[in-house]
């Protein structure tokens, strides 16, 4: 089920905080503005690939109370290497999935329902979401920047944390080796520039 995209031999592009903010402007112009943000946000916030993004149902970002859950468990079906994480969840990202929630009306028994669904009323497939997060990048103007794009800008930010372990990256990005985690980050200008004003 999640497939082909987590092997790009190019790395996708990292944005910046302003081309972010530029592709949320874009996002916010688009006939389905609430769940395009939703996938965006699950791809920033929680570092998530498209395919797992794809797969979730209501019920896993949202509990029996209607409100938004604090951890959610990814199945081994779902995940790319077939190991089941659990991925917490910000109050960030969690303010945004209340958001959602309220945009949309879900209710509690909806549990089994598709979290994001395509303007036919189905459940996405991590290539149909996959081509829609390329084509409002394109849109945006940030050549490069492909659906992992996202996942790619959580672990670099984490990366860039001074409080923030690397084991406690990988173990939240879901790799099994750190190595696999460092290719992920991305190191720009400013970032070693800012680095050596530490010493």
């Amino acid at each position: 089920m999640i497939a082909f995209h987590e092997v790009e031999m190019k790395q996708a592009r990292v944005p910046t905080d302003a081309e972010f903010k530029r592709v949320m402007a874009v996002v916010a112009q688009t006939k389905h503005a609430g769940r395009n943000r939703m996938a965006f946000m699950l791809s920033y916030l929680a570092g998530l690939r498209v395919g797992e993004i794809a797969s979730l149902k209501v019920g896993d970002v949202i509990d029996g109370d209607g409100d938004a859950r604090e951890q959610l468990r990814l199945s081994a079906e779902v995940t790319k290497g077939g190991h089941a994480r659990v991925v917490f969840l910000s109050e960030r990202l969690r303010k945004e999935i209340r958001r959602y929630r309220q945009d949309k009306g879900f209710s509690v028994i909806a549990v089994a329902d598709p979290l994001l669904v395509t303007q036919k009323r189905t459940a996405f497939s991590a290539n149909t979401l996959c081509q829609l997060m390329g084509q409002l990048y394109r849109q945006a103007g940030l050549e490069g920047a492909t659906s992992h794009s996202g996942r790619r800008w959580f672990i670099t930010r984490l990366a860039h944390s001074q409080a923030v372990s690397a084991k406690v990256i990988m173990e939240l990005a879901g790799h099994r080796n750190l190595s696999t985690t460092q290719r992920y980050i991305d190191v720009r200008d400013d970032l070693k520039r800012a680095a050596v004003e530490l010493l």
